[in-house]
């Protein structure tokens, strides 16, 4: 019998949840055993309340090379059989895009094809200088999926999106700074270390808030009346929970505040 060789590491700590793709001789490509690991790591961050945060991150330089092509290549794949591959990924996916917690991506080297989809996901994106992101698709007769024509256009706006996608063209780490496709950039030695300083600041935060402000704005800009009716009623029901007390208690006490994004 054979052990599948563990290529995604799962690791919690001090409520951070840290996932790492970890196949390095394929610069973390998503075969399908990546995938499925993915998924369970996933799935294990939805099932455990005690987390609050995630980082995603990958080993060996690069983030993530984006879809295997050797796995798929000259394979005769019928309709059916590409419907399922993807309805499998999208059942984790839609786990990770709903999550009710913040994720920071923390991306290093490549971020290409489905790689720089999955980056697409977290609400926070950390690079390095060397980071480069390619929406590589339309360069092997494909279409960009791990739910990018979701989350591109919501990030760049249809336009450049469009742009990005059907040129398949590099994009730098500056670019993607100015762009808005990264937040921060940040040298690789320090790049996990500020994005699990990120993370672990939401210890402090009220996961009750945390969780409205990202369903409300999970599906892009709503109407006005439909964003005051959220306000209306998400409110009395952060201003309930302890973590809004506790965070009024400290102000009023002038003790430090139990949330405090932490300077870069």
């Amino acid at each position: 019998m054979t052990t599948e060789r563990e290529m995604v590491h799962f690791e919690v700590q001090d409520q951070v949840a840290t996932i790492t793709l970890d196949c390095v001789e394929k610069r973390n490509a998503l075969d399908m055993v990546l995938r499925e690991q993915l998924g369970a790591a996933v799935r294990r961050v939805r099932a455990d309340r005690e987390i609050r945060a995630v980082v995603l991150t990958g080993a060996g330089g690069h983030f993530c090379s984006g879809g295997d092509l050797k796995n798929i290549g000259g394979l005769e794949i019928d309709t059916g059989a590409w419907r399922q591959r993807l309805d499998n990924l999208h059942e984790w996916l839609r786990l990770l895009l709903t999550l009710d917690r913040p994720v920071i991506a923390a991306v290093d080297g490549a971020a290409a094809g489905a790689g720089f989809s999955l980056a697409l996901t977290a609400d926070f994106v950390l690079a390095t200088p060397r980071a480069w992101f390619n929406m590589s698709f339309i360069k092997v007769g494909l279409v960009p999926d791990v739910g990018a024509l979701y989350t591109l256009p919501r990030v760049v706006g249809v336009q450049r999106a469009r742009e990005i996608m059907l040129s398949g063209r590099d994009i730098s780490a500056q670019e993607a700074l100015q762009l808005g496709i990264a937040m921060e950039l940040h040298a690789p030695e320090a790049l996990l270390s500020r994005a699990q300083a990120i993370a672990r600041s939401f210890v402090g935060a009220s996961p009750t808030a945390v969780s409205i402000i990202k369903r409300a704005l999970q599906d892009g800009p709503p109407s006005l009346a439909a964003t005051l009716e959220t306000e209306a009623s998400g409110q009395p029901v952060a201003a309930g929970t302890p973590a809004h007390k506790a965070a009024v208690s400290a102000f009023l006490e002038k003790r430090p505040m139990p949330f405090v994004w932490p300077k870069a």
